[in-house]
Order: C-alpha cells, then structure tokens, then sequence
C-alpha cells in the first residue's frame, strides 16, 4: 500500500508541540461538519457518541478499535459549523483536539472545505504513533464524505508513517 494522502506536520508554537493536519474534502462546510459531529455519520470513520452534547460532554466508543469501551469526551468549544474543541482521555494523559472547517468555494464545480485538525502534544511528546493513527482516521473520513469504502486496516499506515511525524529541533 502506498499512501498519497497529504501527511500532517509536528509543530512547536508557544504552548508546546501539536500534531496538525490541513487536508480539503470535496463537500460543503456544513455537510463535513456533519461528519464530524453527528453520532451516526461519525461513526462511520471514528467513533459514535451517546448523550447530551449541551452538558459538555459525551460518552464515546470507537468503532475502529479493539474495545466496545465508552470514554468520556468533554466538550470544550462548539461553533457550528467551523470550531469544535474536545479533550478525550488517553494513556498518555488528556488529548486535546481541534476541527477548524472553512468553505474554499466551488472549485471544478465541487464544493470544497478546509479542515485543519490539531491534536495538542503533551509529554513525552510521541507522534511517531499518534501521527499515523490520525492520517488513517482522516483518510476514513475522506473516505465516508466521498462514499467510497473506508481504510480497514491501520497497520499499513503505521508500517509506512512511522517515521514521518518526527519532533521538530
């Protein structure tokens, strides 16, 4: 497998290390946004929630992993449809996630939106693994806004990305 999707870059800002992606999906902001926050459309590339979302947070189970296990995401910012902010909890500590989606206007006759995806870094600072786990779901998502069968198999992203999210100096 050769992967040809846009790879995502380990930057340090003034707050640490973060894991950022900026990809295009040939859909409207608000259909994307949908993708993303909608627990059945969601579910089809990453994971479905249950709960009230107005609470600020939501029991999620991933559909992609080995475990029916529920964790609780917190909800920290939602602007529909540009801004969602969440902190899910991991091994490693809290994650916090970003989605920024804008419209690009119509190009070739397709509508076209921007996502750029941040995953904030925290010690001991590893994307080696956390860099291919996201451009898979990401390709997954490309994947379900496109109606094409999504990415099954992670191995091959981590066989082939491992070395590519490397920490800047």
């Amino acid at each position: 497998m050769t992967i040809s999707s846009p790879l995502g870059g380990v930057i340090r800002d003034d707050l640490g290390l973060r894991l950022e992606f900026d990809r295009t999906f040939d859909t409207t902001v608000e259909d994307l946004w949908s993708a993303v926050t909608e627990s059945d459309r969601l579910a089809r590339w990453f994971g479905s929630w249950t709960g009230d979302p107005t609470t600020g947070q939501v029991e999620m189970v991933m559909t992609a992993e080995d475990t029916d296990e529920a964790q609780t995401v917190h909800i920290i910012e939602c602007i529909a449809p540009t801004r969602l902010i969440v902190e899910v909890p991991s091994p490693d500590g809290t994650w916090r996630l970003a989605v920024e989606l804008s419209a690009l206007g119509v190009v070739a006759g397709k509508d076209v939106t921007r996502m750029v995806f941040t995953h904030r870094l925290a010690e001991p600072y590893d994307a080696s693994s956390v860099g291919p786990g996201w451009h898979y779901y990401l390709d997954r998502l490309d994947a379900a806004v496109a109606g094409v069968p999504v990415p099954e198999d992670f191995e091959p992203y981590m066989a082939e990305l491992a070395g590519s999210y490397p920490l800047p100096d």
